[in-house]
């Protein structure tokens, strides 16, 4: 799909700040395992926290193409950064905008657009991964209120967070509730940091839900429909993540071409060898293909949630549009990162060069927000309800 004049405009502002801003500073970022303060404030002025947030919230009401070519930019430099900006923009802001009350949109909403408050999401837990239906942190009534208790895992930007959306059972495994937890509430701690293969410096961390005590208008959503917020948010996060996703491959294809060009063996550039083209021209072909995809079903999202197409059917339906996307261009992003490896052969296995990191980061797109093998189970469960007639 070709891009507008607006969102060409867009991704020139994005890649200048990537380039720019966040590049120089990859390597000293994964290796201390954190993203600095300095970069959410950066990206807070620029609007890269309330992209999806309608202006009258603060945001710049972006529509979905031009939030993915700011998060394929990015993630180009940087793939924490890309994963911090969209689980704000994604799973938290979408969440909000989707379910939340009008007094909840106007209380969170302006302060998660501004950077005031970054936003995190909490569905995860140890013996709860993609079987969301198996969550244990338990929310009980009390005094018109509710209390969480338990542990969630893999939370990103959890330790920095100061909203956290916090899915519980509310009854029956399997009936969930999602709340909105100030991270300043009483109860609520960060549990230990957790080291990962890539993405080093994004906040990987669990929290711990200690009898928090929350009001009743912290219920986002309706009781009981916690697991509909939940997959409502992961449409929105795994199209987002799917982007990421193009733009780790983009980056391994450009440092792949680079170094092929400047590299001599038998007298010869690298880029002169069949065999590197042909590794070079499935990258490219890859990766291409993966984007058009992404920025497709990425159209598909905005037609729905502004009310112009309807939700299809069976592998056309959203859900598995989407899953689609993900699945294809975080297979996309693994296979581009590991031929750049291979192209830079010794040198592609060392930390001092930019590759090593790529296919670290690569592997996590196939991971969090869903599988590769969920991803399936989502595409065929959707292609077998229509054939089934529901």
């Amino acid at each position: 799909m070709m891009l507008t004049a607006d969102q060409l405009e867009i991704r020139g502002l994005a890649r200048d700040f990537a380039q720019g801003e966040i590049a120089p500073h990859v390597e000293a970022w994964d290796a201390a395992a954190a993203l600095p303060d300095t970069l959410f404030g950066s990206l807070a002025e620029l609007g890269f926290l309330g992209m999806l947030v309608p202006e009258a919230y603060g945001g710049l009401a972006l529509d979905m193409g031009s939030y993915l070519v700011v998060i394929e930019e990015l993630a180009r430099a940087d793939a924490a950064t890309a994963l911090s900006v969209a689980i704000q923009n994604g799973p938290v802001a979408g969440a909000l905008l989707a379910h939340g009350s009008e007094a909840q949109k106007e209380r969170w909403l302006p302060a998660l657009a501004s950077g005031e408050v970054l936003g995190a999401f909490a569905l995860s837990e140890e013996g709860a991964g993609s079987d969301a239906g198996a969550v244990e942190t338990a929310a009980r009534r009390d005094d018109g209120g509710w209390i969480l208790t338990g542990r969630k895992k893999w939370v990103t930007n959890g330790a920095r967070a100061g909203l956290v959306l916090v899915f519980a059972r509310t009854g029956a495994p399997g009936e969930l509730g999602c709340f909105l937890v100030p991270t300043d509430t009483d109860g609520y701690t960060v549990g230990p940091r957790t080291t990962t293969m890539g993405l080093r410096a994004s906040e990987t961390v669990d929290v711990v839900l200690d009898d928090v005590r929350l009001p009743d208008d912290a219920l986002l959503g309706e009781v009981g429909r916690g697991l509909s917020v939940a997959l409502d948010a992961l449409t929105v996060g795994r199209i987002g993540i799917a982007s990421q996703a193009v733009g780790i491959g983009a980056a391994a294809l450009e440092h792949a071409v680079r170094y092929a060009r400047e590299r001599e063996q038998f007298g010869r550039s690298l880029s002169e060898f069949g065999a590197i083209q042909a590794k070079l021209a499935d990258m490219a072909s890859r990766v291409s293909a993966a984007r058009a995809t992404v920025r497709e079903v990425g159209a598909l999202v905005q037609a729905v949630r502004d009310g112009s197409s309807h939700d299809g059917r069976g592998a056309e339906s959203l859900v598995a549009r989407v899953a689609g996307a993900k699945l294809v261009a975080s297979e996309v992003a693994m296979f581009a990162s590991d031929e750049a490896v291979q192209i830079f052969g010794g040198y592609g296995y060392m930390r001092d060069y930019p590759v090593e990191k790529l296919m670290r980061d690569a592997k996590g797109t196939e991971i969090y927000e869903g599988t590769s093998e969920i991803m399936r189970v989502v595409i065929a469960r959707e292609i077998q309800r229509t054939a089934d007639g529901r």
